[in-house]
């Protein structure tokens, strides 16, 4: 499965897209707690860093998926907007990523 991903921008862009999404989810629900309740603030600035550069990444896929697929502008900013939503990046993988034209 994960070979048949990496063979296509798209698929390169779900895994990116999933690493993205999951990395937001540990932030939110592992770090954070960790800074707030715990007084640990490493665990936020070593998520944080990372995090920040997968939505980097996950940014830069968006656009050049846009540009390979010839995906609406209304696509593109949809899954620029659920990124920032905690579970949206696998919301879009379930209804939108599946097929390039979907």
């Amino acid at each position: 499965m994960l070979a048949q991903l990496l063979t296509t921008t798209l698929g390169r862009f779900r895994i990116v897209a999933f690493a993205e999404g999951l990395s937001y989810l540990i932030l939110l629900f592992v770090a954070m707690p960790l800074k707030y309740v715990f007084g640990m603030p490493s665990a936020v600035r070593a998520f944080g860093t990372v995090h920040g550069a997968l939505f980097v990444f996950y940014i830069v896929w968006v656009l050049i998926c846009h540009l390979e697929y010839s995906w609406p502008w209304r696509k593109t900013l949809l899954l620029l907007l659920v990124s920032v939503v905690p579970f949206g990046n696998f919301y879009a993988d379930k209804h939108w990523l599946r097929s390039p034209n979907a």
